[in-house]
């Protein structure tokens, strides 16, 4: 087989179940969906549900037990468990009907339109829905690549790796520092490194309160800035530096066997370093042929695939416009392509696109913050019409209670998702 822009077929990616899939769908329509997050779960079940029998409906997604990365760092400042993160698929399949198969998706015929698994099957589909999340850049970070992540976690992906740079914070000497190489625009929640760094100081106050946060930033400016910048000063005075491109953030290289950070010649030994590298959507997305180079353009009406009519993009992996990539954003964008898959395939009702987003972030005990926005959908993108933002100096129970609205969000959430 000739190995082109529709076609790929591989044989190294490990997979954790290898089941023959291709199974009769008794004349239904077929989806099948990739990715099991936010955006593909939502989408899987959206679809399961609404469509009555009338679609068979099958999730690729490699991992038994998903961490959601939203939440992951309330884990890293000790405010949860693990487990509280992590979800099954149990409900999709039993009271739902999702045909959930646990494999790695390594090819896309587009022609054809079927899938192929790491384990030798093949799923075909008359609709395709790709929601795999993010990968990395490789060089975006010098000195750093995915075999590196032991050493220096980048925890974006959650689970083990939450767990391995927390057991690193945990080990720290007294008074050590901490590192954080943030990511250049765009990149998975925006709020996300700079809530981290809030969790950090929060653990590190409670049992190392000398050690040092050092933020190497190539950003100009960040999400929520102000707030976060406000509420370092009051919760963690002295612990957290940033160093932003105009001292060097641009400028950066890494050692991980030496634990070292060069910014702009300038070489820091740190005792933890978190990694978090520029990012591109997930690779089965470049596979199917659907990315610009590192983002896969959709249609801001349906999220259907700019390149390829019968595919959707959801989520982290999407160039829709200006929603940003977050948990929120791929729960919406699933709604609105469960829609027009059902309405294509079945001939139901097809609404206008509606779009939201909220993003919360944890300062310190009770210490929420917010921002979000309505979006609707115009030919070129997906653009925001509304928007609201957390205040700096607001007082101690509206913060409390904009933390206490996320933990319900969350439960809300995780149930669309996973039912």
């Amino acid at each position: 087989m000739t190995l082109n822009r529709r076609r790929f077929l591989g044989a190294t990616a490990a997979t954790l179940a290898a089941p023959m899939v291709q199974a009769a769908s008794h004349g239904r329509a077929r989806v099948v969906v990739i990715g099991g997050g936010a955006g593909g779960a939502t989408a899987a079940r959206y679809i399961a549900k609404d469509s009555q029998g009338e679609i068979d409906v099958t999730l690729v997604e490699p991992t038994r037990m998903y961490y959601t990365c939203f939440f992951s760092n309330l884990y890293l400042g000790g405010f949860r468990e693990l487990s509280s993160i992590g979800h099954s698929y149990g409900t999709l399949a039993a009271d739902y009907g999702v045909n959930v198969v646990h494999d790695w998706a390594v090819g896309v015929d587009r022609d054809a339109r079927s899938v192929s698994l790491a384990g030798g099957a093949t799923l075909p589909y008359d609709r395709l829905i790709l929601s795999p999340g993010i990968d990395f850049v490789d060089g975006s970070v010098p000195g750093w690549d995915i075999s590196a992540q032991n050493a220096m976690p980048h925890a974006y992906k959650a689970g083990s790796q939450s767990e391995l740079l927390r057991a690193q914070i945990e080990a720290m000497p007294e008074g050590g520092t901490f590192a954080m190489i943030a990511p250049p625009n765009p990149y998975r929640c925006p709020p996300g490194p700079y809530e981290r760094v809030s969790m950090v100081a929060h653990l590190l106050k409670g049992i190392n309160p000398t050690a040092k946060i050092l933020i190497v930033d190539p950003k100009e400016k960040f999400s929520k800035q102000a707030l976060f910048e406000e509420g370092w000063g009051a919760h963690y005075p002295g612990m957290v530096e940033r160093i932003g491109p105009d001292f060097g953030g641009t400028n950066v290289s890494v050692d991980p066997m030496a634990m070292t950070i060069d910014i702009d010649g300038a070489v820091e030994q740190v005792d933890v370093c978190n990694v978090i590298p520029a990012m591109k959507a997930g690779r089965i997305c470049e596979i199917a042929g659907v990315t610009d180079g590192n983002w896969a353009p959709v249609n801001p009406h349906t999220m259907q695939s700019r390149a390829e009519e019968n595919i959707f993009v959801l989520g982290d992996a999407s160039a829709q416009g200006d929603m940003p990539k977050s948990g929120f954003s791929a729960n919406s964008q699933a709604k609105v392509a469960a829609m027009a898959v059902r309405g294509a395939l079945t001939g139901s009702k097809v609404f206008p696109a509606k779009y939201s987003n909220t993003c919360w972030s944890l300062i310190d005990t009770d210490d929420g913050v917010k921002v979000g926005a309505a979006y609707e959908a115009t030919d070129e993108k997906i653009s925001s019409v509304s928007s609201f933002v957390s205040q700096t100096g607001e007082d101690a129970a509206l913060r409390k209670a904009t933390y206490e609205e996320s933990l319900g969000w969350y439960a809300g959430i995780t149930s669309d998702m996973f039912g």
